[in-house]
């Protein structure tokens, strides 16, 4: 199986560039925040975001090493920062204790400051990006954070609800995934200088990349050998309509979808309820309609390289979209 080593390697350089800029440039004044901000960035996780942009410059650049360059290093940062604050503060609305299997920001140092990290990796992110004057690579990133809030107050509202149509779910989930995934694949081109079309192709390249990789997240948390770093269904805990649940409500009627709704209604406090409904979307079809789902998107993505010559990244980039396919965590 191919893994995240393989398909970093085109890029290892550039990579190390990366994680030494963001050293470099994110520090805090004090010990507490520091300390915060160190715990945070040092739990990254996989970083698929910058990953994507320093593929995306390699796959795009006219000029050899252009992929390697400063401008690169600040175009992913923008983007894998904007994720990190996100997580930051998901942890705190979901009142998350793990992430990634160690302890959520707010577990250890409690909500408000959580909060407060958040606020401040997003603040000295836009700081840095605009000192940079690399205006540009900003204003392209910067539409991904309203885009990841209106995804999350939809996402909580029809939770709270517990409704959920198809168009709904896939508006969410590119609100809160693919958007960002988008513009890591596009500000990587657009870093190293490549034409527009080059810039919006490697965009919907990433956009289909990030509904699948959405796809494949809200698949797992219904397997209980996933190592996703967070607790099996979870989503059904919080009360969240996810594909594979909502792939079963589409094909029954009226009064089982009303009994299956007032039984997730009861998921917060109730372990039966749970395990009744996980046992429901695999017996009835849910993960294989969502699998099948997530293979059309990374079909699409996989077929907005083929117009590009054979090259390290361009493997790469089509061995992430299996990756993705298969991943358990």
């Amino acid at each position: 199986m191919t893994t995240l080593d393989t398909i970093r390697k085109p890029v290892e350089a550039e990579l190390k560039a990366f994680d030494e800029f963001v050293g470099q440039h994110f520090t805090a004044r004090g010990e507490l925040l520091s300390d915060m901000l160190h715990y945070a960035l040092s739990a990254r996780g996989k970083g698929i975001r910058p990953l994507l942009v320093m593929l995306s410059a390699s796959l795009n650049a006219t000029v050899e090493g252009a992929s390697a360059g400063r401008r690169t290093s600040l175009a992913a940062m923008l983007v894998e920062m904007i994720h990190v604050a996100s997580l930051i503060h998901d942890d705190v609305i979901d009142e998350a204790d793990t992430r990634r299997g160690l302890p959520s920001v707010n577990a250890r140092w409690q909500s408000h400051k959580a909060v407060l990290l958040g606020d401040y990796i997003l603040a000295r992110n836009m700081g840095i990006g605009l000192e940079s004057g690399q205006f540009d690579l900003v204003s392209h990133v910067c539409g991904a954070m309203a885009a990841l809030c209106e995804g999350e107050v939809l996402q909580d509202d029809c939770a709270a609800r517990r409704t959920m149509t198809r168009s709904t779910y896939l508006d969410i989930i590119f609100k809160k995934t693919a958007c960002l995934l988008g513009v890591s694949a596009s500000v990587g081109a657009l870093a190293v200088g490549a034409p527009r079309e080059r810039v919006e192709r490697m965009r919907r390249f990433g956009e289909a990349l990030g509904m699948a990789f959405q796809i494949r997240d809200d698949m797992l948390d219904y397997v209980p050998e996933a190592q996703t770093g967070k607790p099996v269904t979870n989503d059904l805990r919080e009360g969240k309509i996810t594909l594979p649940l909502l792939a079963v409500l589409e094909r029954v009627d009226d009064d089982r979808r009303g009994e299956l709704l007032d039984c997730l209604g009861r998921c917060r406090d109730d372990e039966q309820a749970v395990d009744y409904l996980r046992c429901i979307v695999v017996n009835e079809g849910g993960l294989a309609a969502a699998e099948t789902l997530m293979h059309d998107y990374l079909t699409r993505a996989a077929g907005m390289l083929a117009d590009y010559e054979s090259s390290p990244a361009r493997s790469a980039l089509v061995d992430l979209c299996a990756y993705v396919a298969r991943r358990e965590r």
